[in-house]
């Protein structure tokens, strides 16, 4: 099947291509009704299964670029059995905007008997590029776009976890979720020299129009910067948004150290293990993420945020044991702002699953006004993709955060009325306190929990300081919202660490 393509006319335009370019094309849309894009597939196709379409590879040899020995290359991905909805997929280059047709010789179909000449421009699912990211002797994975409007890249050591989104829309608050998609790309040719490689792109969806720029640069924490404008559309039958979710991450949190699972012989297993917030008014929080029985949604109201991302703290493949996943490699995404926000919160949506195959965390910026129609929102923020070296608070933060009782002589029934937190924390600002220095654990709770013991003391196996929370639930069926910080000469020392505990 043939598929029309929305290229600026004229060699001037083509030669002028940047982020207003797609900016015209996304409010132009959203003044619009709504089109949605056919996702019906050729019948040869369509009838492939999971392990059939795996067996359709794109080429190396034809990726784009490669030619030219450029110090990037693309290579795109075949539609089939989950991904139905086709992206147009352009190249800019001095001179001109290049549309990129679906092209047969471009992949190897395996042992699959099919008649791609027969389906004419049938388009991509996606794309992804390629850098000398960890040798010079092979281009290895650095982005994929796939999806929606998902992405995902990788800095040197690492390997795929959590991944990123364009937008997000009423993942929670509205009537269900709506799944906004990059219709198009611009991919930017990039110089021999080039340190970065340029992506621009086309988001769609019933209630919204966005235009994207991404600057994409490689290394031990790989670097994403983006700029968006986001279109409220005028002409929608649909409700209005009711959370429009900006720089949205999307990972996944099975068990872990502070919810632990007997029947698993690994000790961890999560992409990330907690949320991770700087607020303009200078307080860091750290929220431990958990696999809740039902959707969980707590948020962080601030104004002009530095900061937020899911991160992947514990770095310690003992931490895992998982010869495959390789947790301890998983990255961390942090988004930095790159002008004021104003107000807003930033939103964590906890989703129960039942295996590590399925995401259930969803984080995101709200603003606090929605613009009117046809007014653009915009944003441009620095999303990086970290491993060992990652953002951390200047003071200390928590390391790890244990839940469960050691030996005591408290009643079975005690027992089941209370639950305990032991949380180490490091960092300079407590490398920095003398030897015979005293720490305070400040702790606070909701009107559910009576806090019973809270103490802080050095820890001497690791150097750092432990915190060790003991809390009475009053009601048993409610949650307990917990804050936490170690204090020196009333001035706080660490993050503030916030925990929901949930009923058992």
């Amino acid at each position: 099947m043939a598929l029309a393509t929305a290229l600026l006319a004229g060699g001037a335009h083509a030669q002028g291509f940047d982020f207003e370019s797609v900016t015209r094309l996304a409010r132009e849309r959203a003044s619009q009704p709504y089109r949605p894009v056919s996702d019906r597939l050729p019948a040869d196709l369509a009838k492939l299964n999971y392990d059939q379409v795996r067996d359709i590879r794109w080429r190396p040899d034809r990726a784009l670029w490669r030619a030219e020995k450029l110090p990037y290359e693309a290579m795109f991905f075949h539609l089939g059995l989950y991904q139905k909805e086709p992206v147009l997929i352009n190249e800019v280059t001095p001179q001109g905007v290049r549309h990129i047709p679906y092209s047969r010789a471009d992949f190897d179909y395996g042992k699959n008997q099919l008649r791609p000449e027969a389906w004419g421009d049938l388009g991509f699912a996606g794309f992804r590029l390629h850098n000398h990211l960890n040798s010079s002797a092979y281009k290895d994975e650095l982005v994929v776009f796939q999806g929606a409007s998902y992405f995902r890249a990788l800095g040197q050591g690492q390997q795929y976890g959590l991944s990123a989104r364009g937008l997000a829309i009423d993942t929670v608050g509205g009537r269900g979720e709506e799944f906004p998609r990059f219709t198009e790309f611009w991919l930017v040719r990039p110089d021999p020299l080039s340190t970065q490689v340029t992506v621009y792109a086309l988001l769609d969806s019933p209630r919204a129009t966005g235009a994207y720029r991404f600057d994409i640069q490689p290394g031990a924490q790989t670097t994403t910067t983006v700029r968006s404008r986001i279109f409220v559309r005028a002409a929608s039958s649909t409700p209005p948004i009711a959370t429009l979710g900006v720089a949205p991450l999307t990972s996944m949190f099975f068990f872990g150290e502070n919810q632990p699972r007997k029947e698993d012989f690994r000790p961890e297993v999560h992409d990330s293990d907690g949320l991770m917030v700087a607020t303009g008014e200078g307080e860091w929080l750290w929220r431990p993420l958990q696999n809740p029985r039902q959707t969980l949604v707590t948020s962080f109201a601030t104004k002009n945020p530095k900061g937020f991302g899911l991160m992947q703290r514990d770095r310690q493949w003992t931490s895992y044991e998982d010869v495959e996943a390789r947790y301890e490699r998983r990255p961390s995404a942090w988004v930095r702002p790159l002008h004021d926000w104003g107000a807003g919160r930033v939103e964590l949506v906890q989703l129960n699953t039942p295996d590590e195959t399925h995401d259930n965390i969803v984080a995101y910026w709200v603003p606090a006004q929605m613009p009117a129609p046809g007014q653009p929102l915009e944003f441009a923020y620095e999303l990086s993709w970290q491993g060992d070296e990652q953002q951390r608070p200047p003071g200390a933060w928590a390391t790890q955060s244990r839940r469960g009782m050691g030996y005591t002589k408290l009643s079975a029934q005690a027992l089941r009325q209370q639950v305990q937190y032991v949380v180490d924390f490091e960092g300079p600002a407590l490398k920095a306190l003398p030897a015979e220095a005293s720490l305070k654990a400040v702790v606070t709770s909701d009107a559910n929990g009576k806090v019973l013991e809270n103490i802080a003391y050095r820890n001497p196996a690791t150097g750092g300081w432990r915190m060790t929370v003991r809390i009475q639930r009053l009601q048993a069926d409610r949650p307990i919202e917990l804050r936490a910080f170690l204090q020196h000469d009333n001035h706080a020392v660490s993050e503030t660490w916030t925990h929901i505990s949930l009923p058992e």
